[in-house]
């Protein structure tokens, strides 16, 4: 099985994820929980073998596209492999970041991964220890995401990223709320693929709401769905 869940923030979300494992003790090393960004399991070195213990207990595979609040510079540290089809840091054989501009193909079906976006606390933050230039996908990241989708036809199962396109914004549940009330350069980029792609569902995280927008966007915090829900 797969499922798809929104930020953890290291430790400080990653409850949700213990709980629901123990709703669901079938569940092995071959299962997924795929994490909308903001991940933060790499956040300092110092403590990073204390905050990874948190998610090898788990009795799943975590996968994760990185949002703003990831140390960047550790993150990027963990050398390059590839795996099912594209590029991740392979953190720990069962913790593996899916990088910007990725398809990946589980249990037969295709997901694009693009993660990153901008951080609006960021004046609050100091650079290199709490806030990292890297969080915005850069231009390359993005033709490489538009040529790794033209070999797929432009057509994927699902799309899982950190921010959202602007049409997302424009949805009730995100401006009630006042999450959706501005427009950053990454929800721009993101809009590239609301028309140019052909996919299922597209999910993502980032404004710390759970919320089904349409039959296409689903936005995510403490909620864990199966894929395709």
């Amino acid at each position: 099985m797969i499922y798809v869940t929104g930020d953890t923030h290291g430790k400080l979300d990653a409850l949700k994820l213990g709980l629901f494992a123990d709703k669901n003790p079938q569940l092995t090393k071959d299962d997924y929980v795929i994490i909308c960004g903001d991940f933060g399991g790499v956040w300092a070195r110092e403590t990073l073998d204390s905050d990874l213990e948190t998610y090898k207990k788990l009795p799943f595979t975590t996968l994760f596209v990185d949002g703003n609040h990831e140390n960047f510079r550790l993150l990027n540290s963990f050398p390059v492999t590839e795996w099912r089809g594209g590029k991740v840091h392979e953190i720990a054989p069962d913790i593996i970041h899916l990088m910007r501009g990725q398809i990946f193909t589980l249990e037969g079906k295709t997901i694009f991964a693009f993660g990153g976006a901008t951080s609006t606390d960021k004046a609050f933050r100091r650079e290199g220890i709490s806030w990292w230039a890297e969080e915005m996908p850069t231009f390359g990241e993005l033709d490489e995401g538009i040529a790794n989708l033209r070999k797929y036809g432009n057509k994927v199962d699902y799309i899982i990223t950190h921010s959202c396109g602007e049409r997302a914004l424009m949805y009730p549940p995100l401006r009630v709320f006042g999450r959706g009330m501005s427009v950053y350069p990454d929800n721009q980029m993101l809009s590239f693929f609301e028309d140019t792609v052909e996919y299922t569902r597209w999910y993502f995280g980032h404004y710390h709401l759970d919320a089904k927008l349409n039959d296409k966007f689903r936005v995510l915090y403490q909620d864990i769905v199966p894929l395709g829900e």
